[in-house]
């Protein structure tokens, strides 16, 4: 009798068990499922921002660098075939300085004009989530440049990248994600030294890039005039800018005969007066791109911040000042 009552209590602490097994599944199917970073949808705050610039998630999407301001711009199409502004974001770290990445580990950040496909597109990176530039593209080899894995990257650290903040990676990625997952078979970025004005380039006449800086200005001047992102070819070791090649460019070679696209001018429609800038340090100067920022090195650069806002504020309020 007695091994019966233990044969007994036995089943009963294995239904138990049994039970207390499904419960927990059943707990845990309710449970939220995170995803991947690389599948993070975008914010409400994104989308919100995108209904009220008339922007669709999925629109086609283009991107701007520039290196001394270290800011990348994300701009994106709307209605009339035209590209409008999005977002402004501060590049957390970029290593070496103005001028184009000519050697594999010369530790410069490229120059230049650059197609971001699907397949450069990478969920999986070390620095929480990347797109790799391309470079070396057909201009960057034509000159015997190297170098692989240039990306704009996560994880503030940079050598020879253009790198963000985790969180803000993960909103730029999720817009150009959002564009290729549309139908956008590639998009382009372009990288600069600095806001090609003709006022700045006029104050690097005397720079040894400056030749390679003026046609650069040409993709800037394109995009600027039309908002539309040109098209780019490269021959004779240089690149062509806003013409259509009627036969396949030798990069090296000599060029094609060309076709000029007529472009209409560029007439806007309604859009916010205000330019949106994400929030984001810029530590390029304040410390070591190849080293993981520590909060003193992000409080510099909010003190740096502060006090550049305080000079322009002063600069705008100075001849105000003087007319009186």
């Amino acid at each position: 009798m007695l091994q019966t009552n233990v044969s007994i209590t036995s089943r009963a602490v294995v239904r138990l068990a049994a039970v207390i097994a499904v419960v927990a599944v059943a707990a845990c199917s309710s449970a939220p499922v995170i995803p991947p970073p690389a599948e993070v949808p975008l914010s409400k705050d994104a989308l919100s921002l995108l209904a009220k610039k008339g922007m669709q998630p999925g629109a086609p999407v283009f991107v701007r660098v520039f290196k001394e301001e270290s800011e990348l711009e994300v701009w994106k199409q709307r209605d009339d075939g035209r590209f409008y502004h999005f977002k402004t974001y501060p590049i957390c770290n970029w290593s070496g300085e103005i001028g184009p990445k000519e050697s594999k580990g010369d530790r410069q950040a490229p120059e230049g004009f650059y197609t971001i496909t699907p397949t450069l597109m990478n969920p999986n990176s070390k620095y929480y989530l990347s797109f790799n530039l391309g470079y070396p593209n057909a201009y960057d080899r034509s000159w015997g440049r190297t170098g692989d894995s240039v990306m704009v990257h996560g994880n503030c650290r940079s050598a020879g990248c253009y790198a963000m903040t985790d969180a803000l990676m993960e909103e730029i990625y999720g817009l150009t994600r959002e564009a290729l997952k549309a139908g956008q078979t590639s998009f382009q970025l372009q990288a600069f030294p600095f806001r090609m004005t003709d006022a700045r380039m006029a104050q690097m006449k005397s720079h040894k890039w400056y030749g390679y800086w003026k046609t650069l200005k040409q993709g800037y001047d394109y995009f600027e005039q039309y908002r539309i992102p040109p098209n780019i070819t490269i021959c004779e070791r240089r690149y062509v800018v806003g013409l259509i090649p009627r036969s396949r460019p030798d990069p090296a070679g000599q060029c094609p005969a060309f076709d000029r696209p007529v472009v209409t001018a560029f007439t806007p429609l309604p859009e916010p007066a205000e330019m949106d800038v994400a929030n984001g340090n810029k530590l390029k100067g304040i410390t070591n791109p190849d080293a993981e920022p520590t909060l003193a090195d992000i409080n510099a650069a909010k003190q740096q911040e502060k006090a550049q806002a305080n000079a322009s504020s002063m600069a705008v309020s100075s001849p105000v000042a003087n007319a009186n």
